[in-house]
C-alpha cells in the first residue's frame, strides 16, 4: 500500500487553504501539482548554474547542459525508447503534435490520403490534422464511440490502402478511457500507415511503454505538466529512422549545421527540431519529476487510483441528480466527467470552490466529443497518486450541497 500521507507532504501546494476548506484538488487531468523536490530543482538551477547550453565553454554552461541532456536520457529510460536521439522537446503535448502534423504530415500526405482519428480526440489532435488535411487534399476518418468506448470494430472498418496516418489519444480526458494500442498498431503497419499515441493523460499512469503498451508505435507525444512536472515543456517520441527523414518546423539557432545566406544544413538529431534557447530549468525540472515517479512503486500507484476511480464512480452513482459519462472496463483512467442534472457545469465548479474543491468545468478541449453526447458542457473530477477517498467524501458532500442550493 502507498504511504499517501507521506506522499502528500511531499506536494507543498496540498497545506493551503482555498476559501476557509482545506484544498481538495481534483483538477490533475488539467495539470498536475508539483513535489518539494521539483520546486527545489527550478530554485537549483537559476540560484546555482544559470547558463545557455551547448554554446559555453564555461562551467556553468558545461553544468547546464549536462542535466538538461540528463533529463533527454530520463525520458528515454522512463518509455523504453531505443535511442536517446529519439527524445524531442517541445513546449507542450500540443507542440509534439502540430510538428509530427506539419513536419511528417505535410511531407507525407497527398490528396486522397486518409487520416484516422476518433470522436474523442482532443482538439490537440484535431485542429493540426484539419490543416494538414486542407493544405494536402488529405481526408479526416473519425472512428466512433459505442457508448462512451472507442469502437474498434468501427476502426478496423475505416483501415484501408489509403490509411496513412492513424493518430489517437492513449487516454481519453473526458470519458476516462484507455485505449489498447495493441488492437491498433499492427494493423494500421499492414496498410502502411504510421501510428500517433497522444499520452497526454496516460504518462504519470505508467502506461507509456514502448515495449509494452505502447509497442511498434511510431510518435509518441505528452507534456511534463502532466507528470508532475513544470508547465512549458513537452515531448514527442519518433522512431529514429522516420526523425531523420522529417524536415524541421522551425528555424533558428541550435537546429543547424552550416548556414549560408542562401541555404542551411540541418543539426543531428535531436538537435535539429529544437530551435533557440530551450526552457532550461523546467526540462531539467522534469528529469526530477520522472524520478519521483520511477521512485515509487507503479503497481500500488496504479491499484490506489483504480480503487479511487471505482469508489468515486460507486458514490456518484449513489446520487440520483447526477449524470455520470465513463467508459465501460476495468482498464480506465482516473477520471469521472459528470454532470448534475439541470444544473450548468460551471454552477457547480463555482459552488465546489466555495468548499475548496478544485475540478474542471466546460468542454475540456473535445467539442465533438460532447456534441455526439449532447451536452455543451460537463464536469470532471480527476484523480492524482496524492488523492484519497475523504477528497471523493468530500466531493460528495459538495455536490449534495449543489443540490440544495438548486432545490433539485
Amino acid at each position: 500500500m502507498l504511504d499517501i500521507n507521506r506522499i502528500k507532504s511531499d506536494f507543498p501546494i496540498l497545506n493551503r487553504m482555498v476559501n476557509g476548506h482545506s484544498l481538495v484538488y481534483l483538477d490533475n487531468a488539467a495539470t498536475t501539482q508539483k513535489p518539494q523536490a521539483v520546486i527545489n530543482s527550478l530554485v537549483d538551477y537559476y540560484t546555482k548554474y544559470n547558463s545557455n547550453i551547448h554554446r559555453g565553454v564555461h562551467t556553468l554552461s558545461q553544468e547546464a547542459t549536462e542535466k538538461y541532456e540528463s533529463a533527454r536520457q530520463k525520458v528515454k529510460d522512463f518509455i523504453k525508447a531505443d535511442f536517446v536521439e529519439e527524445i524531442i522537446f517541445t513546449k507542450n503535448d500540443t507542440e509534439s503534435l502540430n510538428l509530427v502534423a506539419y513536419s511528417y504530415g505535410l511531407a507525407n500526405l497527398q490528396a486522397g490520403d486518409e487520416v484516422i482519428l476518433s470522436s474523442a480526440e482532443h482538439h490537440s489532435n484535431i485542429v493540426p490534422w484539419q490543416t494538414v488535411a486542407k493544405k494536402t487534399g488529405a481526408v479526416l476518418k473519425f472512428v466512433k464511440l459505442k457508448g462512451f468506448n472507442f469502437d474498434y470494430d468501427d476502426y478496423y472498418s475505416l483501415l484501408s490502402d489509403k490509411t496513412k496516418i492513424v493518430s489517437l489519444s492513449q487516454g481519453s480526458n473526458v470519458t476516462g478511457e484507455i485505449i489498447d494500442f495493441s488492437k491498433i498498431t499492427n494493423v494500421a503497419h499492414e496498410k502502411g500507415a504510421v501510428v500517433i499515441a497522444d499520452a497526454g493523460q496516460t504518462t504519470s499512469h505508467y502506461l507509456v511503454n514502448l515495449k509494452d503498451d505502447l509497442q511498434d508505435v511510431d510518435f509518441i507525444t505528452f507534456s511534463s505538466h502532466k507528470i508532475y512536472g513544470p508547465t512549458g515543456v513537452g515531448v514527442l517520441y519518433g522512431k529514429k529512422v522516420l526523425l531523420e527523414k522529417m524536415e524541421p518546423m522551425l528555424g533558428g539557432g541550435d537546429m543547424i549545421k552550416e548556414v549560408f545566406e542562401d541555404y542551411a544544413t540541418w543539426n543531428d538529431l535531436p538537435y535539429k527540431f529544437e530551435a533557440g534557447t530551450p526552457n532550461i530549468a523546467d526540462i531539467i525540472a522534469m528529469g526530477t519529476a520522472i524520478d519521483y515517479l520511477v521512485s515509487l512503486n507503479k503497481e500500488e500507484v496504479r491499484n490506489h487510483e483504480k480503487d479511487l476511480t471505482n469508489y468515486a464512480i460507486q458514490k456518484l452513482s449513489e446520487l440520483d441528480f447526477v449524470e455520470i459519462y465513463h467508459a465501460e472496463g476495468e482498464n480506465t483512467l482516473p477520471i469521472i466527467t459528470f454532470n448534475v442534472k439541470g444544473v450548468h457545469s460551471h454552477d457547480v465548479g463555482t459552488i465546489l470552490d466555495q468548499k475548496g474543491i478544485a475540478i474542471r468545468t466546460g468542454h475540456h478541449c473535445a467539442q465533438p466529443l460532447m456534441k455526439k453526447m449532447g451536452q455543451i458542457a460537463t464536469c470532471r473530477a480527476s484523480m492524482a497518486l496524492y488523492n484519497t477517498r475523504e477528497d471523493i467524501n468530500k466531493l460528495i458532500e459538495g455536490l449534495l450541497d449543489v443540490k440544495k442550493v438548486f432545490n433539485i
